[in-house]
């Protein structure tokens, strides 16, 4: 796919976008009836032809007119069908432009705003489908925007978007959106300030407070009561006028700010005047209105940037980044930086085309993410994993057991052990299960696998450095961080924390054989497999030497260990063995038990180890190879 459009459907204004990546370097604004950025509104003729933009607004045959649908989408189902009408005669223009051709391998990209969940993008993208859209995908105005800001390098150099929290506050004519993104990644943020709380707001008051200063006031007014289109017109010309007036307060505070607007409602236009001076900007900001609940804009607005600041459960916002034409206003930005007093408060270059070249740019970054995580599968599917792993296997096991055998004899031998001495345990004999119970047990603690983590943390980075020869080629053709595939990176010293849901990626349960075999041969050393090798192998004199001596002259070697095996030895003969003793035996027999360890691994190393662990354990890498894949998302980068 090389064409990817953008489609920012605002409620007052419009714009589109495409990207092509075969000749684009940047996404290209579409103008549709020669306006790049145009009047959200459409039009019915009376010979069914359909009007959309500022034509629509004062076409003298139209039966019937539509504005400012968008921001009751959610509330009025009649809004669905004017915003497929809306976009039917946008994509008509397109096509009649020659900007878009029919069987053409594209996709739309279309802005939202943040708050709606998904229930209602998905009704939303089902409107173009049902219109005759190519592939449409729904994004997040306000990470758009973002996206536009970062691709278009306008965000300050060396500032880590991918690692720090942003907040994006999109305002809008309508509404004012909040997007928290951490990480890269958009975070669902509920604020009271996501609904019908936008710039129009102003608009209205300057255009009420220019029709009060009009001489033509009485027919104006009339012919807004007949006229909602007309309205919405002279509405449009004062976002226009105040956002002039608002990108240089300084200069137009001592200069004339007006425009003047002709009305042709009739035979004869009728002119209406819209003017904006230091004393009506100040009104815009501060007089309380009726749809804001008899409250300000800035009352409403300051209200609901307190909102998002607690509705962020995680870190704080580093950077709050500014989009929609209000946001030029120095006075936003200062608002932003009262609440948000530790943070970096900066604007968008061309809020009008933000979000729509910021959709084109998604369009383009999914395409390389598409190909990102094919190269990803192909690797996951190939041989690589299974044989770095299989090469290192054995360092993996040394270091374990070196880690893990002494604690299993100290927390769990030893205090058997005692136990018999004690008179807890009746016979030798059943020490065997016991132990081997016990044994697995601890195994699977808290403690055990914190011990666990450290040999296999290390052993991890080692695979991961040899790994990202062939990771980090991927990441680089496809303009991915190198950290999104490197396990490293979520690696610290003492533990392993992969931030993709896999916090117990490697956990005792997954190192199966390790576990099994250690089980086998330390109770094999330490119970009956050995003899008596815990308790009596080497005590002459301790046990009762003679009384062993003539045993053993009776019932021969075999015999005695058999019985004493299976006999309930007096409790005084148990204490006459001490805790030195026992102490001193396990010291002996740890050096034993990763002796007989390490040779019993590499007898079967082409065996078990390879066919096993090394399998259980690529397994899980490739695994959280697919999940971080999964989760990368290269529009911040």
């Amino acid at each position: 796919m090389d064409r990817f459009y953008g489609f920012d459907l605002g409620d007052a204004e419009s714009a589109v976008t495409r990207f092509d990546k075969t000749k684009d370097l940047v996404p290209v604004v579409l103008p549709i009836n020669e306006a790049k950025s145009f009047i959200t509104a459409y039009a019915l003729l009376r010979d069914g032809k359909l009007l959309i933009g500022e034509g629509a607004c004062y076409a003298p045959d139209a039966t019937k007119r539509k504005e400012r649908f968008k921001s009751r989408f959610l509330t009025d189902p009649e809004a669905a069908k004017d915003v497929k009408s809306f976009a039917s005669g946008v994509l008509g223009e397109l096509y009649l432009n020659g900007e878009l051709i029919k069987g053409d391998d594209c996709c739309f990209y279309i802005g939202c705003p943040a708050g709606w969940d998904k229930i209602a993008r998905e009704e939303y993208r089902s409107i173009f489908e049902k219109t005759g859209y190519p592939p449409t995908k729904i994004i997040s105005e306000s990470r758009a925007a973002l996206v536009s800001a970062c691709q278009s390098k306008h965000l300050q150099v060396g500032y880590d978007i991918l690692n720090k929290p942003v907040l994006v506050v999109d305002i809008g004519s309508s509404t004012t959106d909040f997007a928290y993104i951490m990480g890269g990644k958009e975070v669902e943020l509920k604020t009271g300030g996501e609904v019908f709380l936008g710039g129009g707001v102003m608009d209205e008051i300057l255009l009420e407070e220019s029709l009060k200063a009009s001489p033509n006031e009485s027919k104006i007014r009339k012919i807004f009561e007949e006229s909602e289109a007309w309205r919405s017109y002279c509405d449009f010309a004062a976002r226009r006028l105040k956002e002039k007036y608002f990108s240089d307060e300084e200069y137009w505070s001592t200069n004339d700010c007006s425009q003047s607007v002709s009305i042709r409602q009739g035979l004869i236009p009728i002119k209406l005047v819209l003017k904006i001076d230091p004393e009506i900007a100040d009104q815009l900001l501060n007089q309380k209105v009726e749809r804001l609940s008899d409250r300000s804009f800035k009352e409403v607005f300051m209200e609901s940037l307190v909102q998002a600041k607690a509705a962020i459960k995680e870190k704080q916002p580093e950077l709050v980044f500014l989009t929609g034409g209000v946001s030029k206003m120095a006075i936003i930005r200062s608002w932003c930086q009262e609440v948000f007093e530790d943070a970096v408060v900066i604007t968008c270059a061309e809020p009008e085309f933000s979000v729509a070249s910021g959709l084109a740019w998604c369009g383009k970054i999914d395409d390389e993410l598409k190909g990102f995580k094919e190269e990803v599968s192909a690797l996951i599917d190939s041989s690589t994993v299974e044989q770095i792993v299989e090469k290192h296997i054995s360092d993996l096991y040394r270091d374990a057991v070196e880690t893990m055998v002494e604690p299993i004899l100290e927390y769990v031998a030893l205090p058997i052990s005692e136990r018999w001495r004690n008179g807890e345990i009746e016979k030798l004999s059943d020490i065997d299960p016991v132990m081997q119970e016990e044994i697995d047990t601890w195994l699977h603690t808290n403690e055990a696998r914190a011990l666990l983590m450290k040999p296999v943390a290390k052993w991890l980075k080692t695979v991961s450095f040899e790994l990202e020869e062939y990771t980090m080629p991927i990441c680089v053709r496809h303009n991915v961080p190198y950290s999104s595939l490197s396990l490293n990176s979520f690696l610290s010293m003492s533990d392993i924390e992969i931030n993709v849901e896999a916090k117990n990626l490697f956990a005792v349960k997954e190192i199966t054989w390790l576990i099994d075999a250690t089980i086998s041969i330390v109770v094999a050393l330490l119970c009956g497999g050995g003899g008596i090798a815990l308790i009596a192998n080497g005590l002459p004199g301790i046990v009762a030497g003679a009384v062993v001596s003539l045993l053993i002259l009776a019932l021969g070697k075999d015999k005695m260990q058999e019985m004493l095996l299976n006999s309930n030895i007096p409790n005084p003969v148990r204490k006459v063995i001490p805790k030195s003793y026992l102490k001193a035996r396990i010291d002996f027999i740890s050096k034993q038990v990763k002796e007989n360890l390490y040779e019993k691994l590499e007898q079967e190393k082409s065996q078990e180890i390879s066919q096993r662990l090394a399998k259980e354990i690529s397994v899980q890498i490739e695994s959280c190879l697919a999940k971080m894949a999964e989760v990368v998302e290269i529009p911040l980068g």
